[in-house]
């Protein structure tokens, strides 16, 4: 359901009168009964009609076509063999993205919109030029949206920033504690030429 379905008022089908909806009185259904519920299924096919144009608004639900006019309109280009539906994503959030480009915090809300997880985004380390981001990405996030990783960073990355990635393999591990105790002696010689 698109936005402008839900915040539209619901039809609701208003019973008719016993004495006309064609059931109560008679033993088939009869021409009130078929009369009223035609004029509620054209009711519902005029609230469709009507909403349509509101519904091209939404770049999830809006045609292919005023689609392509969208992202134009928003600076978004379509990579090849992009998913319709990730492109859709990029186009609606475009806005919002390019506010939150700026920050870290908000890096991570792009990726995180478009369903790639960040583990970490780490900027000025000690050991590297203090133009150098890193980010730090689990191994099937990179290798499923490695075009869009890269077309993201070209889109919203910093222009004086150099970006790197970093592949994490999460591994569980299982860490046991106890109690150990023991002692230790330690006895010394001395072999003098004397005890030869």
């Amino acid at each position: 359901m698109s936005e402008a379905n839900n915040n539209a008022p619901k039809l609701k089908q208003e019973p008719t009168p016993w004495w006309q909806d064609g059931q109560t009185t008679s033993e088939q259904k009869i021409e009130p009964y078929f009369l009223s519920s035609g004029v509620f299924t054209f009711m519902q096919k005029v609230k469709t009609w009507l909403l349509f144009p509101l519904q091209q608004f939404d770049a999830l639900t809006c045609s292919e076509r005023l689609l392509s006019y969208m992202a134009w309109d928003r600076n978004i280009q379509r990579f090849p063999n992009e998913p319709l539906e990730l492109f859709r994503k990029r186009v609606k959030y475009a806005a919002i993205n390019a506010k939150d480009a700026g920050s870290v915090a908000g890096f991570k809300r792009i990726f995180q919109r478009l369903g790639v997880g960040i583990v970490d985004f780490k900027e000025r380390q000690s050991p590297t030029d203090w133009d150098v981001c890193t980010i730090e990405l689990t191994d099937g996030d990179i290798s499923k949206n490695s075009k869009l990783v890269q077309t993201l960073i070209e889109q919203y990355g910093r222009t004086c920033r150099r970006y790197r990635f970093e592949v994490i393999f999460p591994v569980k591990v299982s860490i046991r504690h106890g109690e150990f105790s023991h002692s230790v002696q330690l006895f010394s010689a001395k072999l003098t030429s004397e005890d030869v």
